[in-house]
């Protein structure tokens, strides 16, 4: 009863946070807008300021003239609401079970996330191969070429079928991530239940969620995903 009404106040949170940050977000593209005409110096230590947590800025593929002007653009209000809107399907908090949604893996054959969970073994970081295992959920692209894109960057656009998601996903595969690749299905189940968009970290252990990070970029934290590891070796 008591792990039921839990349950029922953290999905309440969802809501409230995501008008909270919807909210947020509207009075910092407007703002932003604002100062952009009457101070540009101003919007510029801003946009840095942003930048900086969200390490934008000391990402050395990335210039400042690449993703700043983004944050002003009508393709990131679009973002923003998509994000917001997904995320009110939230359904993953630490210590209820983990929602068991179903996956794609690159082969097109179906599967889901307690199929990755083993045992006792958390499920996550690669650093700790040793006593966790790690996936990678590719979900709708954050930056798509034809959404809120940056230049500069990878140019691939908003998946209009499976095909085309798991085409996008294999490209990872370069990067040699160590680890299993799967993909989310298109009606974006699997982010939506773990308010995943644009990203996010999550360590589970015997169906449970032990670890949920902040959303990305601001929130994401591989620091802290190690630490809760660290503290399980």
């Amino acid at each position: 009863m008591w792990l039921s009404v839990r349950f029922a106040v953290r999905r309440l949170g969802v809501y409230v946070s995501s008008v909270f940050m919807l909210l947020l977000l509207l009075g910092q593209f407007c703002a932003l807008n604002l100062l952009s005409v009457l101070s540009p110096a101003l919007a510029r230590r801003i946009m840095l300021r942003l930048g900086e947590r969200s390490t934008m800025s000391l990402n050395p593929r990335f210039r400042y003239e690449d993703w700043a002007p983004s944050f002003t653009t009508p393709r990131f209000l679009e973002a923003v609401l998509r994000g917001c809107w997904s995320c009110l399907g939230d359904s993953a908090f630490v210590g209820h079970r983990a929602p068991d949604c179903p996956l794609i893996t690159l082969e097109g054959g179906r599967t889901s996330v307690h199929q990755f969970i083993r045992g006792n073994r958390p499920l996550l970081v690669r650093d700790f191969g040793d006593v966790a295992d790690f996936l990678v959920i590719y979900i709708a692209e954050a930056h798509a070429t034809d959404g809120w894109a940056f230049a500069n960057n990878v140019d691939i656009n908003q998946h209009r079928n499976l095909q085309e998601r798991l085409t996008a996903a294999k490209s990872l595969i370069k990067e040699n991530p160590l680890c299993p690749v799967v993909v989310d299905e298109m009606n974006d189940i699997t982010a939506s239940h773990y308010g995943a968009l644009p990203e996010r970290l999550y360590v589970l252990q015997e169906g449970k969620v032990i670890y949920k990070g902040g959303k990305g970029p601001w929130g994401y934290s591989p620091e802290e995903v190690r630490k809760v590891l660290q503290k399980m070796t």
